[in-house]
């Protein structure tokens, strides 16, 4: 309980911003706009890089630190919740734990300035099996030359820093496993690739502000500065990297959760509000048994997220464990659909208006139960704990 009271601080400080962000939440949506004014309230409340240690320049926050902000942010605003995440879990962590001294003192002011790292993984053909990606990296003099389609790249055409993961191929051309590679597209600094390019955008269901990207590479030269190669070299670097991957997992299933914590907290307040047959509708038992349930359900995520969020993996990772990151998004997000789905319900065509924050807050919801580790792979690495079989991220590439 002592480090649970710790972050008492930084849930203080989410929670004023999560007022700020409230109102603002509808026109992100409606506008397709990312949300650079909610970006530059993180930074000043020191939130973006969070997790960065101290020595350069973060505040050396932990994971549950994180996963407590993002919750009272999510209440308001999925978007910049998901912001939160990405510039606190995954790439960024992969860096800062995996990566050179020189290569986290060039990352980390990026991220501090509210810049969120995009993870490249997914391909056309790669979604789930990600370690079926043809996006190749061919070792030349002095780096590698990156060549490839990556596909629903969360924050492509707005994020400075990209993490690359491709297929490493010696001179010969011969398969060395996958790789990470640290691409930096910054025109106003004069940092551009050539051959990189963002050749479109999809028009998603919900967080509407997030751009989600098709990038393309052609003869993209990576020097040797910028690879991320973890101890266990590219044989068993894919396993390693995506053990950072947990911890964004784990921050996934806590936007699921915060926004079905704000749902409910919606809800409590229509119920309270709104009279129908001369009484509040409060008083109606089977109102009253579903907002127990969807109490229970935002109660249970918590708890597991704290959980998988204070956890470690197997050989001295420091990242949270691979079947308690997946177990806690997996029901996280699928709490939560049925929570906003409940909650909207309650409200009626009321609900499903587009005046009430409900029905963008269901659309957003429903992403989490397919980015970052889809819910069927998830009960797969489940099993696959319960039943001493290696997954395919376990065995590496």
């Amino acid at each position: 309980m002592e480090h649970l009271a710790s972050t008492e601080p930084y849930r203080a400080i989410a929670k004023d911003l999560a007022r700020t962000f409230a109102p603002r939440a509808a026109k992100w949506d409606q506008d397709r706009s990312y949300p650079w004014d909610n970006i530059s309230d993180l930074v000043s409340a020191g939130l973006m890089g969070m997790t960065i240690p101290t020595r350069y320049g973060g505040q050396g926050a932990s994971f549950l630190d994180t996963v407590i902000v993002v919750e009272e942010i999510a209440k308001a605003c999925t978007l910049s919740a998901r912001i939160v995440v990405e510039a606190n879990m995954g790439g960024i962590s992969a860096v800062m734990a995996y990566g050179t001294e020189a290569q986290k003192e060039f990352v980390a002011p990026y991220v501090l300035a509210g810049d969120k790292p995009a993870i490249c993984i997914t391909e056309p053909d790669a979604g789930s099996a990600a370690t079926q990606m043809t996006t190749t990296a061919r070792r030349i003099d002095g780096g590698y030359v990156l060549n490839g389609t990556k596909h629903w790249i969360t924050g492509g055409g707005v994020s400075k820093l990209h993490l690359v993961f491709a297929r490493v191929l010696d001179t010969e051309g011969e398969d060395q496993g996958i790789g990470g590679f640290l691409l930096t597209q910054d025109p106003e600094n004069g940092l551009t690739n050539d051959g990189f390019a963002v050749v479109s955008r999809e028009r998603t269901m919900g967080l509407c502000g997030m751009p989600e990207a098709t990038l393309q590479f052609d003869d993209v030269f990576i020097a040797d500065d910028f690879v991320l190669q973890p101890p266990s070299g590219f044989t068993r670097g894919f396993a390693d990297l995506m053990n950072a991957y947990n911890s964004q997992r784990v921050g996934a299933g806590t936007i699921a959760m915060g926004v079905a914590a704000g749902a409910l907290e919606h809800a409590k307040r229509y119920l309270l509000e709104r009279e129908q047959f001369g009484r509040p509708i409060a008083e109606f038992q089977g109102l009253q048994w579903m907002l127990a349930d969807m109490d229970a359900a935002v109660h249970a995520s918590r708890l597991m997220l704290h959980e998988a969020a204070q956890s470690r993996g197997s050989n001295g990772s420091q990242f949270p464990d691979i079947t308690m990151a997946a177990r806690a998004k997996l029901f996280a997000s699928e709490a939560a659909i049925k929570v906003v789905n409940d909650a909207l319900q309650m409200f009626g065509a009321r609900g499903y208006g587009a005046d009430e924050p409900l029905e963008r807050m269901y659309r957003d919801v429903r992403m989490f139960t397919i980015g970052g580790g889809t819910a069927q792979i998830l009960r797969t690495q489940v099993a696959g704990n319960i039943l001493g079989i290696r997954t395919p991220q376990q065995r590496g590439a």
